[in-house]
């Protein structure tokens, strides 16, 4: 791993959050994530489990994360199976976690190797009632692929049948959406690396350039940063471009007079940061580009601060819209005809601006959190409304990460990364 080591009391107070709402007699069973194929004997880069990242900090493929508070010896309430490491795996792949080691990382005093699982974790069902299973069950998954989790779920209810299951995943969209201030650091990180890219970015930008060179200068800059990279899927949208909502092609050539819509930011300790920023290829913005910037950032500003604690996420974006459609009203792209005679289920400003204004980040670029219920202290939110208008070839979106506060507005995470016009127009032209 590139970033620094983290202290593992963040992830002893993650457990505890955790088993603090377990039922009686019930184990919890994480799994890492597989390592997946791509042909021959390639394989994708390994990305672990977010939720077994997020109890223990083992960030190592075939891990397994078991919590049982209610266990009769003490020291199997808490217990990490690791891949026992030998000279050929030193050798080929590098040496992995030591039993010493894992303890480092995770706080978990008992460490055991993963050949070990099947004889402990059955020892452990004859004194537990339920079982609880990891489900992926975020409101914009759209999983194909069967996981390591997957796999254990299905074999625990054949060789199990008469325990009851609990769901993981309940607890965990409640715990994981509120930040620990360790967590909120990392973001910060995550941020900062982000900021020293965009800021490298301004400098490079000039017509002719093409999307992925700036794809490029990113990555250089957030390597060097200790980051793996991106935090998502990388859009540099020039032009028309930008009114593909997920452009992610990256093959176009800059061209005079364009604005280029990037949405891209570095992770930092598997911590994402998610930045979108909108910049004239010529370092220069028209009349018009300003005045449809501006009212973007306005919409930007006044949601940041309707994100405070009891806010309701489905009355909050219903407010946006609101806000949006003066400015659309503003900028002559809507009449009050066009106001008066919408569809209440699809709005006259979803013309110009049909995505959603937040979501939780944070471990995922679209993180788990609550979002029936009102908003807490800690909870991190994007804010990102845009204005797309495919006839003039130009669309604008603007997006900062902010931390819910007790009181008072919201606290952003990119408060330093440029954002004003004039910030942007003197930089591109030092």
């Amino acid at each position: 791993m590139k970033y620094f080591p983290i202290d593992q009391t963040l992830f002893i107070k993650n457990r505890k959050k955790f088993m603090a709402q377990m039922k009686p007699k019930s184990i919890a069973v994480f799994n890492s994530n597989d390592i997946y194929p791509i042909g021959a004997d390639s394989t994708m880069p390994f990305e672990q489990a977010r939720d077994i990242f997020y109890l223990s900090g083992a960030d190592q493929e075939e891990t397994i994360l078991l919590l049982f508070p209610d266990a009769l010896d003490k020291k199997h309430r808490e217990i990490l199976f690791v891949r026992e490491t030998n000279e050929h795996i030193a050798v080929w792949e590098g040496a992995k976690l030591t039993k010493e080691q894992a303890t480092t990382v995770s706080g978990i005093e008992t460490v055991y190797w993963l050949t070990d699982f099947d004889k402990v974790f059955f020892d452990l069902m004859t004194e537990a009632d339920t079982i609880y299973f990891n489900t992926n069950e975020h409101y914009r998954q759209a999983v194909e692929t069967q996981t390591r989790e997957d796999r254990f779920i299905q074999k625990c209810k054949q060789d199990f049948p008469a325990h009851q299951w609990a769901k993981s995943n309940t607890i965990l969209q409640e715990i994981r959406g509120v930040k620990e201030p360790e967590e909120i650091a990392l973001m910060q990180t995550a941020c900062d690396i982000t900021e020293k890219g965009f800021r490298r970015i301004l400098g490079f930008v000039k017509p002719g350039v093409w999307e992925y060179e700036m794809e490029a200068e990113f990555l250089h800059e957030f390597v060097r940063n200790r980051s793996k990279g991106f935090a998502y899927t990388p859009i540099i949208a020039s032009g028309a471009n930008a009114n593909v909502l997920h452009y992610v092609e990256n093959n176009q050539q800059v061209k005079d007079g364009d604005m280029i819509l990037m949405d891209l930011a570095a992770e930092y300790a598997n911590y994402s940061s998610d930045l979108t920023r909108t910049i004239p290829a010529n370092g220069r913005f028209t009349d018009r580009q300003k005045a449809v910037y501006s009212a973007v950032l306005r919409v930007k500003d006044e949601a940041t601060k309707m994100l405070v604690p009891g806010t309701l996420w489905a009355e909050y974006h219903k407010e946006v819209g609101k806000i949006m459609t003066s400015e659309l009203l503003g900028l002559g792209l809507l009449d009050k005809a066009d106001v008066q005679n919408e569809d209440p289920k699809w709005p006259a400003y979803k013309k110009y601006f049909m995505h959603g204004t937040s979501h939780h980040i944070g471990l995922d670029t679209h993180d788990y959190g609550a979002l029936k219920t009102p908003m807490k202290a800690n909870m991190v939110f994007t804010v990102e409304p845009g204005i797309y208008i495919p006839k003039e070839g130009m669309g604008i979106r603007l997006e900062d990460d902010v931390v819910i506060q007790e009181q008072g507005e919201p606290f952003n995470l990119m408060r330093n990364i440029p954002i004003e016009i004039e910030e942007i127009e003197g930089l591109m032209n030092t």
